[in-house]
């Protein structure tokens, strides 16, 4: 129940829109006991009396106006509902996507992104029944059930206590069902994540599927999936199957009683014949919001498991001064320094007493096999992980009492797999610099080596790229990556294997590029290849967490240890490799 009290929470938002549909649901309350109170009083009063039959007419237009009464308050609250619903779903996922922005990447590293999207999309919209049927139709029901409850008392007790007999246990079956329905619905949700996050896997690994002939395979795992689903949906159901038709009996079992008894009483002249037809009709009256709040337990149940997902991802702890902190100042020297560093990644030890130093300017190279730790370090600076003991600076300053926006500011980074956004070249390289015109994007795709190949394109700046730009080569990818990193201008560069996964003249141009944008910047360089890291002022070699050598190029060669190994066995590429 705390998940739906905290979905409920957000109406407080909208008092307006709050307070106009609570206008609306009484006033229909109010409308409803017109044509069942009409209805006896003609069959009393107008009907047995031929002196007054001449009113039957205007009782018929009383009767009209009544339901004309209700159904309009009806649209006008449906529509203000309606409203008030999506603006509050709409909150709610403002919120939820906030809250995954500023969560660390460690949170990610546990969490299938199939799964998260579900969660955003599919689960949010289940809580939305909560709102529709829960305020649309639980508050209208449960005025309805109260009012008509109160006047049938009035009406005639003694009926009213028989009509009304069936309702506690109409009760403690609806407790029995939610108490005893929540895994059940928990474990639906679940279920359709996972067929989700495997679907969303498959899609983005097609071309792997296909080169492996594995669509055989996959589909068996789908299957395997959806049949998962099918069985959670089929065990939800088949409590459904047994629960709607036992409620359904109990209140049919409120007008067999008052058929006995309110007959009885109208033999024995204790009631009129038109009070009795306007009892039936307020206990049709009394009973049809029941069902409704039955059918209205199965959506809350839904909704709350959808809602303790969707929480879940709200109360996960965000990352430190995710949005607090200082702010670290706008022009710096770019002395970085890790002092003692060391971090452990779920428990696992990655690095232990990493110490490096980097004067403003200065090129650092790290190199080390692979596992070493080196893309843990850049991470480390970036504070997309936090370091379990030691302080890394910045011209002095901590890095960990800094806002992370501000931190990553100054940060230019540029990874071995370039990562685009299913847009634009624009719209990709305006993640840098927000309000770069025109001429600043041709002027960092010329110094990126870029210009020529986008101007190939069918609309240039505007040419589509595709999902993760699948439809560029892996060397023009790169080099925009490499263009957005210039047009940040950052006076911090993160570089993890820029070249990588190039061949050699497209490397050259790559190369030539990552000169020009380590000019006169404090630039960290990951690379097996040596033409990338045989000018850096320093090289620290890492080995299982631990800086085990550092120097220039010359000086580790001349030293004859683990980079000089590495470099005769060719881990590190040569020029012509």
């Amino acid at each position: 129940m705390k998940s739906i009290l905290r979905v409920f929470s957000y109406l407080r938002h909208y008092p307006g829109l709050a307070a106009a549909q609570l206008f609306c649901a009484i006033g229909m309350t109010v409308a409803v006991f017109v044509f069942p109170n009409a209805t006896g009083y003609v069959i009393d009063k107008i009907i047995p009396n031929p002196s007054r039959h001449q009113e039957f007419s205007f009782w018929i237009i009383i009767a009209l106006l009544g339901f004309l009464t209700k159904d309009g308050l009806n649209s006008i609250r449906i529509f203000i509902n309606n409203t008030f619903e999506q603006k509050v779903i709409f909150d709610i996922r403002s919120d939820l996507y906030q809250k995954i922005q500023r969560l660390p990447l460690q949170w990610f590293d546990t969490r299938r992104t199939g799964d998260i999207m579900t969660r955003v999309v599919e689960d949010v919209t289940n809580m939305e029944r909560v709102l529709i049927d829960g305020v649309e139709q639980g508050l209208i029901a449960a005025l309805q059930v109260i009012g008509i409850g109160i006047f049938l008392f009035f009406l005639n007790p003694t009926v009213a206590a028989w009509a009304t007999l069936p309702v506690p246990l109409l009760a403690v079956g609806a407790w029995f069902y939610s108490t005893k329905g929540r895994d059940r619905y928990r474990n639906q949700r679940d279920a359709a994540s996972d067929l989700n996050a495997l679907l969303h896997d498959n899609i983005s690994g097609v071309r792997q599927i296909k080169a492996y002939a594995a669509e055989s395979v996959e589909h068996r795992r789908f299957n395997d999936f959806s049949n998962a689903l099918q069985a959670a949906t089929l065990r939800m159901m088949r409590w459904w199957a047994i629960y709607s038709p036992s409620m359904s009996f109990l209140r049919m079992i409120g007008y067999v009683l008052v058929l006995g008894f309110g007959g009885s009483a109208v033999m024995r002249g204790e009631m009129t014949i038109g009070d009795f037809a306007k009892f039936l009709l307020f206990l049709s009256l009394f009973y049809e919001p029941i069902d409704r709040l039955n059918s209205l337990n199965q959506m809350l149940l839904s909704g709350r498991a959808a809602a303790d997902r969707v929480f879940e991802i709200l109360d996960s702890e965000e990352e430190p001064n995710s949005t607090a902190g200082a702010e670290l100042p706008a022009e710096i020297a770019g002395h970085v320094r890790f002092d003692n560093i060391t971090f452990a990644y779920q428990d696992q030890p990655t690095l232990n007493g990493i110490t490096l130093d980097a004067q403003p300017g200065q090129t650092i190279a790290l190199v080390g096999s692979t596992g070493a730790g080196k893309t843990t370090v850049l991470s480390l600076l970036a504070r997309f992980y936090e370091a379990t003991s030691g302080e890394i600076t910045i011209d002095g300053i901590d890095i960990g009492t800094l806002t992370k926006s501000s931190l990553r500011d100054r940060l230019a980074y540029v990874t071995q797999e370039a990562f685009l956004f299913n847009g634009t070249v624009r719209e990709n390289l305006l993640l840098a610099k927000r309000h770069a015109t025109d001429a600043d994007l041709w002027s960092a795709l010329e110094a990126a080596h870029a210009n020529h190949f986008v101007k190939g394109l069918p609309k240039q700046l505007d040419t589509n790229v595709g999902e993760r730009g699948v439809k560029l080569s892996g060397g023009e990818k790169q080099r925009l990556s490499i263009a957005r990193a210039l047009l940040k201008n950052a006076p911090i560069l993160l570089l993890d294997e820029a070249t990588a996964s190039v061949d050699s003249e497209t490397e050259r141009q790559i190369q030539d590029a990552l000169d020009r944008l380590m000019a006169n910047r404090t630039a960290f360089v990951i690379a097996h290849r040596l033409s990338t890291i045989q000018n850096a002022d320093r090289i620290y070699v890492l080995e299982k967490g631990e800086v085990i050598e550092q120097g220039t190029h010359a000086t580790l060669l001349a030293h004859g240890g683990k980079y000089a190994e590495l470099c005769q066995k060719s881990f590190l590429a040569s020029d012509h490799a």
